[in-house]
């Protein structure tokens, strides 16, 4: 029994690996905008960030579960990544989607990366920052409508400005 098991293990791996993602984000059309990409090398992004946030953003570590206080966030505003600044959702795609992280249904045009997420074996799209590659969280199928996505991110890699307030300047 334990073999068969395990044999059923290594096929779901195996099969995990020749699955190519999904390309999720056929329906975001760049901007236009050029995004420069911003380049820092892991000593310089350990003195600008928290640990955690680090460890998230960098190291591709994920918060616990309803530990960000992003999560019950209903103020009006942007979401923009906490490594480099650049806005990635507004809080108008937030919503509640019960998991205990921040979820959006749409990210703001071009602002996404995406790349295939292997570690718990079933594939994942995991995205991230497109100016500084910060890990974001993960992109699911099963959001609301018009998008149908769910975009799971960590709360520690981002920071939210409100409305009232003027975006912070990129960082260098």
């Amino acid at each position: 029994m334990k073999r068969r098991l395990l044999l059923k293990t290594i096929s779901i791996a195996a099969a995990a690996l020749m699955v190519q993602p999904v390309n999720l984000f056929a329906h975001v059309i760049d901007s236009g905008k050029k995004i420069i990409k911003l380049k820092k090398d892991k000593k310089e992004w350990k003195a600008l960030l928290t640990p955690d946030q680090y460890d998230v953003l960098f190291e591709e570590e994920t918060e616990a579960p309803g530990s960000s206080p992003l999560n019950k966030n209903k103020y009006k505003g942007t979401y923009v990544c906490a490594a480099c600044y650049l806005p990635l959702f507004i809080s108008e795609t937030k919503y509640d989607s019960g998991t205990g992280w921040p979820s959006f249904y749409q990210p703001i045009e071009g602002r996404l990366g995406t790349k295939l997420d292997i570690k718990l074996v079933w594939p994942r799209t995991e995205y991230h920052c497109i100016r500084c590659d910060g890990h974001q969280g993960h992109v699911f199928e099963d959001g609301p409508q018009p998008t149908g996505l769910r975009y799971c991110n960590n709360g520690l890699a981002l920071n939210f400005v409100p409305e009232s307030k003027p975006l912070p300047e990129l960082r260098s």
